[in-house]
């Protein structure tokens, strides 16, 4: 009876990455690098920036998570505006607030500024923090939640 050491592969190149495939891997890097690179050095402006505007409408909330989809918007002086079971959009924002707060080490249950600008723009803006979201660019309807709650 012969016992083998190593399984009996067939073809051990097969299950390998190709090499083309690791010198394209490579090549896509060093790409990013270089045009990043060139971006720094040339001092170019960031050109997804939102354009500067001025305030038109804000809204000082507090978002709160009360479930593992339920969401209760607050105004400042601690009435309900909103009370959703399955928040939606508006839980999911508000997980991407819950964590940047968290990670700061920041007070959970501080208000958040909903502000609308000149030039359309509507942002939901932490200032504890420095987070926000530009909640146009998740679509019409999304934003449109937002709005509403701006809109009283």
């Amino acid at each position: 009876m012969r016992f083998q050491s190593e399984p009996n592969f067939r073809r051990r190149d097969a299950e390998l990455i190709p090499r083309p495939m690791l010198w394209a891997c490579a090549a896509i890097v060093l790409a990013a690098l270089s045009f990043t690179t060139f971006a720094v050095v040339t001092d170019r402006p960031a050109v997804g920036t939102p354009a500067p505007a001025a305030a038109v409408a804000e809204r000082w909330l507090t978002v709160e998570n009360t479930g593992a989809q339920s969401v209760l918007v607050r105004d400042p002086s601690g009435a309900v505006v909103l009370h959703l079971e399955h928040g939606g959009f508006i839980a999911v924002v508000q997980n991407g607030l819950a964590r940047a707060r968290h990670v700061r080490g920041a007070d959970q249950a501080a208000p958040v500024r909903l502000v609308e600008y000149a030039n359309g723009r509507l942002a939901l803006e932490d200032p504890q923090t420095g987070w926000s979201v530009e909640l146009g660019a998740f679509g019409d309807k999304n934003r449109a939640v937002w709005a509403a709650l701006l809109n009283g």
